[in-house]
């Protein structure tokens, strides 16, 4: 028996979107770890938040934290966490609020499901295309090392893929462009979409 009965609010999504004087999108930025996910997700809430847009990110180490620090990193492990990320960043568009979520999400079903989750009208999805050799130069937070010494497993990009996304909204190479020119292009594509225009 169905014991679920989602209550019915008296304020609307739209309503809510009108009060803030946004369009609500998940920005969803996806990429090797050490690519600048994370990087440009800060820059970019920066922005918007100076224009007076109400934002939130979600980035995986603080919901790994938190919400899912019962998850462990096998496939299993990574695609509920996803499938959660999904329902959380739907949550936050029905408060009216514009989400950036930055998560290496390695599986493209994963990717879709998110997409599904939230409706793909409300869904710009961000490739950060830096190759794994420029990644792993990088290797900000020691992860690589450990994974190629056999202490980490399941780590993206060495003993566990990454299935780059086929039609992403925006390609940003990293290793090729500045944070500076990467904001610059995110801007002109996303600012229109979440602008309320009278």
């Amino acid at each position: 028996m169905n014991y679920i009965y989602p209550i019915k609010t008296k304020v609307s999504r739209q309503q809510r979107e009108q009060l803030f004087q946004q369009h609500a999108r998940l920005i969803w930025f996806t990429g090797l770890s050490g690519s600048g996910k994370s990087t440009l997700a800060v820059q970019l809430e920066a922005q918007f938040h100076a224009k007076g847009f109400k934002t939130y990110l979600l980035d995986g180490d603080n919901i790994r934290a938190g919400i899912n620090k019962d998850l462990n990193f096998t496939d299993e492990g990574r695609v509920e966490n996803i499938r959660r990320i999904g329902e959380v960043s739907r949550l936050f568009l029905d408060a009216g609020i514009i989400v950036l979520s930055a998560f290496i999400s390695p599986f493209h079903a994963d990717r879709e499901q998110v997409k599904h989750i939230v409706g793909e009208e409300n869904y710009i999805e961000i490739f950060v295309d830096t190759p794994l050799e420029v990644c792993e130069q990088r290797d900000v937070k020691g992860l690589y090392k450990k994974a190629r010494a056999g202490e980490v497993k399941n780590f993206t990009g060495i003993d566990s893929p990454y299935e780059a996304p086929l039609q992403a909204d925006i390609i940003i190479p990293t290793h090729q462009v500045s944070v500076e020119e990467s904001i610059d292009q995110l801007m002109k594509y996303i600012l229109p979409k979440v602008t309320v225009t009278s």
